[in-house]
């Protein structure tokens, strides 16, 4: 099933954005009061409440892996997005709840506490009380103090559950006042959704079992490139139709009884060739030690290809490439396939501790010779300086270049605000943090 994706997608996603906004808008209309003016208390609880709806909607299609987003935006980009979206929904239903008490206190001349059991007992308000507490035990076990004391296993179960609390929430959205015996509303509203989880579906379910049937892909052998970490080649059938690319990711699935239950992400290390592909892992957890003793012959399904980091963002004739540890993988694949035009220039800069002992760096040495193009170790105390002073002595016209960076989450963060600060134009400057590509 080819990643390819054109003005079809876009459409289909501005008719999405567009339905939403239009559905969510309807209470402005709904708290009109006779004389023309506008209920404050009433238009606060049925609006945040409908844009609480659509914010979830927005949730799931961030999360489904439709290319036409995660290939315009990025992971990390779409990550940020999601958990500053879970945030500004959850702030959404807080303040939701408690205008409708507080409109309801008024209308009926109750006080808080009697208001608030009056409204638990109206239709579909169970519905919400069971979405809100699902969506508050995601919150929880997805902060970063919690993610570290609970296996990944677990935290992805209780993640997957966002799914059944965004169902529940729903059909409290249609039990509602604002939609509540108005068709066409309801209509449109429950396209929406139903859009969203057709994208869930389509994307991260039938599109890697469709994969993992058409191109039967198997491991073909393994290859240690240093102390716990090996690169591992992937054979299948008819892999060109993944329109994979230099620089991108696969969604890696070894089936085996250790390593079947999870999905890791990892950079294709060397360009797509039409019958094989090569990831390189290093050993960071049980899954991927477990990687490192991986037999030849285990399928694998793959689910991709991902990311921003390919020669198509490029916009200017020479290129910096920066990688911290293994990070290297995707900008190996790159410095092999990027195009040098007469007279241009690409740079590849490796932070590592030791040039002696740099993944990849023979095939990058090889490569380097071969192609005519820079390569530099950084390998000053602490694995090299990267700031953009320092990048600007060495790259002096570095704000002219195109920069793409792969490396540890906080090195990639980091620079890039560096960099942006120093004039890179942020069109100029791709980058992914390995701890979403590795």
């Amino acid at each position: 099933m080819s990643t390819r994706h054109g003005p079809g997608d876009a459409a289909r996603l501005k008719v999405l954005i567009l339905l939403g906004a239009l559905v969510a808008a309807w209470p402005v209309r709904a708290s009109a009061v006779p004389g023309g003016g506008i209920d404050g208390a009433v238009l606060v609880a049925h609006l945040s409440g409908m844009l609480a709806g659509y914010g979830s909607v927005v949730l799931v299609a961030l999360m489904s892996r439709w290319p036409v987003i995660e290939q315009a935006v990025g992971v990390d980009e779409l990550a940020r997005w999601h958990a500053r979206g879970g945030r500004l929904v959850m702030a959404l239903i807080a303040t939701h709840a408690c205008a409708a008490v507080v409109v309801w206190a008024g209308l009926r001349g109750l006080d808080a506490g009697s208001a608030t059991t009056e409204v638990l007992r109206m239709p579909g308000v169970a519905a919400a009380v069971v979405a809100v507490g699902l969506l508050v035990l995601v919150a929880v076990t997805s902060a970063r103090r919690a993610r570290r004391r609970i296996r990944y296993e677990t935290w992805h179960g209780i993640h997957l559950l966002t799914y059944v609390a965004i169902a529940a929430a729903f059909v409290h959205q249609l039990a509602g006042p604002d939609l509540a015996g108005r068709r066409v509303v309801q209509v449109g509203w429950s396209l929406l959704y139903a859009g969203a989880f057709a994208l869930v579906v389509r994307h991260r379910v039938l599109k890697p079992v469709h994969a993992a049937v058409r191109h039967r892909m198997r491991v073909a052998s393994v290859v240690t490139e240093a102390a716990g970490t090996v690169s591992i080649t992937v054979h299948g059938r008819r892999l060109d139709e993944l329109d994979a690319q230099p620089g991108q990711y696969f969604r890696w699935r070894f089936l085996t009884p250790h390593t079947w239950r999870r999905a890791h992400p990892f950079s294709l290390s060397a360009p797509p060739q039409h019958d094989t592909l090569r990831l390189t892992v290093a050993a960071r957890g049980d899954t991927t030690r477990a990687l490192q003793a991986i037999s030849p012959g285990v399928r694998v399904v793959a689910d991709g290809p991902y990311g921003i980091l390919t020669e198509r963002r490029r916009t200017r004739r020479d290129v910096v490439l920066i990688a911290g540890g293994i990070g290297i993988a995707p900008m190996r694949a790159l410095f092999e396939t990027l195009h040098i035009p007469s007279g241009g220039d690409v740079l590849l800069l490796y932070r590592t501790t030791d040039a002696s002992r740099a993944l990849l760096a023979d095939e990058l040495d090889r490569l380097a010779d071969r192609a005519g193009a820079r390569l530099h170790y950084l390998t000053q105390p602490g694995g090299g300086e990267l700031t953009a002073p320092s990048l600007l002595r060495r790259v002096p016209d570095l704000v002219r270049r195109d920069v793409f960076v792969c490396g540890p989450p906080v090195m990639t963060r980091t620079l890039m605000t560096d960099l942006t600060r120093a004039g890179l134009p942020r069109a100029q400057l791709h980058a992914e943090g390995y701890q979403t590509v590795h």
